[in-house]
């Protein structure tokens, strides 16, 4: 970000290879591993597990962005880790949940912007197809190269073909090749690509426009657009207008229609 942007109400670090920092509603999750091209190893899932955990819990976060520190968004999963980079979890070999981490799938309706910035592989584009809005540097790359280690990727197979449709994903997903930021925008997977020295504050633009609606307004809608197509269109219309209720009767519903009617800003609470 430019050299004026404010200083950061919260800095922590989590497993010394995330950084998590707040300026007033917009958190930055970095991964912090540049010698590694931020791979993910078994201390770096635990320390991007607290980093969400600790987004989801912050009551002043409002809007996230993910990106990478050095050359590299995130290279995907270090397979010299001791530990294995997919979390320690419960279960025998073929009863173990999958829904981890955030990449898989973790329940989180508040915006997450994903600023690519590098390489953006395995894991890492696994995690860009969870988040809402991608803002791509032109030097980014994407790509799911498991196929070309002789393994599936699954949760990306999954998701991506919902994304950016059939051939798209299916071009990335059996090929294992990698395609430029240019070609991630083509297809919609990128909503935005910049000159690289202006990602972050090309993120933070985009993060500031999304502050300027409801928060809470925001997840509901953002829940509803997660779950929605799982059910039927009876039970997701039922589940929205329940939604819009509960909105409906927060502290920030009201302030939008007194603000509406005084034809001035409304000021969010975030209750």
């Amino acid at each position: 970000m430019s050299d004026d942007a404010p200083a950061p109400d919260v800095r922590e670090r989590f497993a010394d290879r995330v950084r998590y920092e707040r300026t007033g509603h917009v958190a930055t999750i970095t991964y912090d591993r540049p010698d590694k091209l931020n791979a993910i190893d078994g201390a770096m899932r635990d320390g991007l597990n607290e980093a969400f955990a600790r987004f989801t819990g912050d009551d002043e976060a409002w809007v996230g962005i993910v990106t990478g520190a050095g050359r590299a968004f995130c290279a995907g999963a270090d397979f010299s880790s001791e530990r294995n980079p997919a979390g320690e979890f419960p279960g025998s070999f073929w009863e173990r949940p999958t829904v981890n981490s955030f990449e898989s799938g973790w329940e989180l309706y508040k915006p997450v912007i994903a600023a690519v910035n590098g390489l953006c592989l395995g894991y890492g584009l696994t995690l860009v197809t969870w988040c809402d809005l991608v803002v791509a540097s032109d030097r980014a790359t994407f790509g799911f190269p498991e196929v070309k280690l002789g393994v599936p990727t699954i949760v990306g197979a999954l998701r991506l073909p919902q994304r950016v449709g059939w051939q798209p994903a299916m071009e990335l997903l059996l090929t294992g090749e990698t395609v430029s930021a240019a070609r991630a925008k083509e297809i919609g997977l990128a909503l935005q690509v910049v000159e690289h020295d202006e990602l972050l504050d090309a993120a933070g633009r985009l993060a500031e426009r999304l502050l300027a609606g409801a928060p809470l307004a925001q997840r509901a809608i953002k829940e509803v657009a997660r779950r929605g197509p799982e059910m039927s269109q009876t039970d997701a219309i039922r589940f929205g207008e329940t939604m819009r209720r509960v909105a409906g009767a927060t502290e920030d519903a009201k302030e939008g229609g007194t603000a509406a009617r005084e034809k001035r800003p409304p000021r969010w609470l975030g209750r």
